[in-house]
């Protein structure tokens, strides 16, 4: 793992412009990193769930990521989605990521028929042996419908390869609690950051790593403004802030934010693309609700 890469702080994560056929758009993903990495997140979360990767070929995740690491120079560690239906295929993905750029992997265990703990352990250990690339075990129950158990984070913690967690924010009253059951049971040191945003916030001030974010993607300067009170012990700040991003955090339980952060990178004019389909565009009433609720926050 290279020494700059630290899986901390404000992870963000772009969707992944691309056309009808599924061919990334260059300079519209150009468009979305250049203010992440002018802004100084300290990673950029590409082709995550956000960043649609289930839905893009080998050689378009490959395209994006060639095409993330030359916009980034080395600005912005690179974390990359790997996950795959396949073992052997996420192995590829790995190091493809690797040779295109990537400084560390995103693997969640994508499947179609259900599986077990031990063939997911089976799965993290093949990729991080086998893929060449650091991983973060990517826990994300709302997608792939598999849920780790603290003791399985635990022991996939353990494998060689494996330098860090992310994990879904537990609702506010049970941060402490779920975050404290995390740290007992992964080595002492060991990365757990999380996802879903309008829970993060009392996830980082219970003891969360990273904010791994949909809004830094577009907002990054408004999330580190979150994080970085975390870090300096401001949590009545960090709680405050939050507190005004509310109207965002509604929008994207009410309609994805995935949905949401497509809608928002059309109006904020950074790129004029569509979800891949089956997912459709939101309504225009929805897009017109989510304009004037942007117009009243400070976002940045």
């Amino acid at each position: 793992m290279p020494a700059l890469l630290d899986l901390s702080g404000l992870s963000a994560f772009p969707i992944t412009p691309s056309d009808a056929d599924g061919r990334v758009d260059a300079e519209a993903l150009r468009r979305l990193l250049e203010p992440l990495a002018a802004a100084g997140v300290d990673s950029i979360g590409l082709l995550g769930s956000t960043g649609t990767y289930a839905y893009l070929s080998r050689e378009e995740r490959r395209r994006a990521v060639a095409i993330a690491a030359e916009a980034v120079a080395g600005r912005v560690p690179l974390l990359v989605g790997i996950g795959a239906l396949r073992t052997d295929e996420a192995v590829r993905l790995a190091q493809d990521a690797r040779a295109a750029g990537a400084d560390a992997g995103l693997l969640a265990p994508v499947s179609y028929t259900p599986l077990t703990e031990a063939e997911v352990e089976a799965h993290f250990a093949t990729a991080g042996e086998a893929g060449g690339l650091p991983l973060v075990l990517y826990d994300n129950p709302a997608t792939t419908h598999f849920h780790f158990t603290p003791a399985l984070i635990g022991r996939i913690a353990r494998q060689p390869g494996i330098v860090a967690a992310k994990c879904a924010a537990p609702e506010p009253a049970r941060a402490a609690a779920g975050i404290a059951a995390l740290r007992e049971a992964v080595p002492a040191g060991f990365p757990i950051g999380f996802s879903g945003d309008w829970n993060v916030t009392e996830a980082l001030i219970a003891g969360g790593a990273a904010w791994f974010s949909v809004a830094g993607g577009l907002f990054p300067r408004t999330c580190l403004a979150i994080v970085r009170a975390v870090a300096a012990g401001e949590t009545e700040r960090a709680r405050a802030l939050n507190a005004e991003l509310e109207p965002l955090w509604r929008l994207f339980r009410t309609h994805s934010s995935l949905r949401v952060v497509y809608a928002l990178a059309d109006l904020m004019g950074l790129c004029r693309v569509e979800p891949p389909r089956p997912i459709r565009p939101l309504a225009p009433e929805a897009v017109a609700e989510i304009a004037a609720t942007v117009r009243r926050l400070s976002l940045s």
